[in-house]
């Protein structure tokens, strides 16, 4: 059976997105594997779990509403401070339109951001108060 290996992502700037991704994510970059190998690949840490994440540099544009995006979550920080934090470091809020009127059961409130190459990706998490959406 396969299994992810990694995702890549589509980037004008690899090495912004790169310091955006390791930053947010707490990944550091995979050593280069072959002499001049300058290929960004950011892996989650030794001794921990998760798929890593390739800068692949694109010329194609950033889509308003992309077919495939990251889902994160905020762990045990409340969603506000993670999006806070993200914003921190570069990302910026995304209008997005597509917020449900009434959250189905179960699912938690999210917030849609665009890294620093304007790729979307989802962050939800739970929050002490406020709205539940955006």
């Amino acid at each position: 059976m396969s299994m992810i290996e990694q995702v890549s992502l589509g980037v004008t700037d690899d090495r912004r997105a790169g310091r955006f991704w390791a930053e947010a994510l707490g990944y550091v970059r995979r050593p280069p594997r072959y002499p001049a190998d300058e290929w960004i690949v950011l892996e989650p840490p030794p001794g921990t779990t998760g798929v890593a994440l390739a800068m692949d540099v694109s010329e194609s544009p950033v889509t308003e509403f992309p077919r495939i995006h990251l889902d994160l979550h905020a762990g045990d920080r409340d969603l506000d401070d993670e999006v806070d934090r993200l914003l921190g470091l570069g990302a910026d809020r995304v209008d997005w339109p597509h917020y449900p009127a009434v959250p189905e059961p179960g699912q938690l409130p999210y917030v849609v951001l665009a890294d620093t190459e304007g790729n979307r990706f989802c962050v939800s998490g739970h929050r002490r108060a406020g709205t539940f959406f955006g």
